[in-house]
């Protein structure tokens, strides 16, 4: 461990707390002159430090930057592999890497800062600006499951965001199948779940569920996202309530959790916002209309077509019709 890792890791541990520059070197085994230049490293980085003569230094109790030693604060396993990127191409791919090198065991994880070619479903792009999000792929090694049971990662996911966004920040979001979390009526998180299988047993090998969570919006989003995306909070003020490092951790120990129970979570069904509503079905360059009747105990959605038939989705695009009498002026 580095003076600075070391020095940023009992920064986090005692937030808001002055600890003398003389408590600091002995504890890291160094010169206060080093605890001083890892000080101004991290201030460049971005990390809220005060510092008074004859004082010593405080990391701020409202500085909310994401860190690897903040996260393992928060873990229930904080030994694990996790590697947290300034910028990087895709954390989805970085941890397939990971996975497939023998570097990262079950319930690893990478983030980054900002991804410059965040991937959604269908290759779709993921817009990934700096430090406005958690931009997160976790490795999971679930154990003689088949990729038809697959789909009940993403919905472990789903419900996984759902249920550390509410105890973190206090937030209820809506889930939309079959991978999506709205708030107030715009997208605030999307998940991208692959998975690598045996081809002899037909077994899941390992698979990485990528987290796109947007906490404050960017100065701007790009026109096509302009109407449909948001945040969990307005602004960085709004947001400085709560511990991006604990959400993050909140997340990686709901998600490890909630697959061990080997079924749908109770919270996917409950604040999911499609049953009951009229739908547009998207597959490939074909579309159509149906009822969305009810999410199936294998992660499925059950739908009734436009000809009365009754018929189950496990893949496809869909968005909700919405009715005149419920738009909102």
């Amino acid at each position: 461990m580095t003076v600075k890792s070391g020095l940023l890791k009992l920064l986090e541990q005692h937030k808001g707390e002055t600890l003398s520059g003389e408590a600091l070197a002995a504890e890291l085994s160094c010169t206060r002159a080093a605890v001083w230049k890892a000080v101004k490293s991290l201030r460049e980085e971005g990390y809220h430090i005060e510092a008074g003569p004859n004082k010593g230094y405080m990391l701020r109790k409202d500085s909310n930057r994401l860190s690897e030693e903040g996260i393992r604060l928060y873990l229930n396993h904080p030994d694990v592999y996790l590697k947290l990127y300034k910028e990087t191409g895709s954390t989805n791919q970085l941890a397939k890497e990971a996975a497939v090198s023998g570097q990262a065991s079950h319930g690893s994880f990478v983030m980054a800062r900002c991804q410059t070619a965040g991937r959604g479903r269908r290759g779709r792009s993921f817009f990934s600006p700096e430090d406005t999000g958690l931009y997160m792929s976790v490795i999971l090694k679930p154990g003689n499951r088949t990729l038809q049971e697959s789909l009940l990662l993403t919905t472990a996911a789903a419900a996984s965001v759902y249920k550390a966004v509410k105890k973190v920040c206090g937030i209820s979001l809506d889930i939309k199948w079959v991978n999506d979390l709205f708030y107030k009526g715009k997208k605030v998180c999307g998940i991208l779940t692959e998975a690598i299988t045996d081809f002899e047993s037909g077994n899941i090998e390992y698979a990485v569920v990528g987290i796109g969570l947007n906490v404050c919006p960017p100065a701007e989003y790009p026109e096509e996202l302009a109407e449909i995306a948001g945040a969990l909070f307005p602004d960085e003020e709004a947001a400085s309530g709560m511990d991006v490092n604990e959400l993050a951790a909140e997340i990686v120990n709901t998600l490890l959790e909630e697959i061990e129970r080997r079924t749908l979570s109770p919270e996917y069904v409950e604040h999911n916002m499609i049953p009951g509503r009229q739908i547009l079905i998207t597959d490939g360059q074909n579309q159509r209309t149906a009822e969305a009747l009810k999410i199936c105990p294998d992660g499925r959605l059950q739908i009734r077509e436009e000809d009365g038939s009754v018929s189950v989705l496990s893949y496809g695009e869909v968005s909700v019709i919405v009715k005149p009498e419920e738009i909102v002026l």
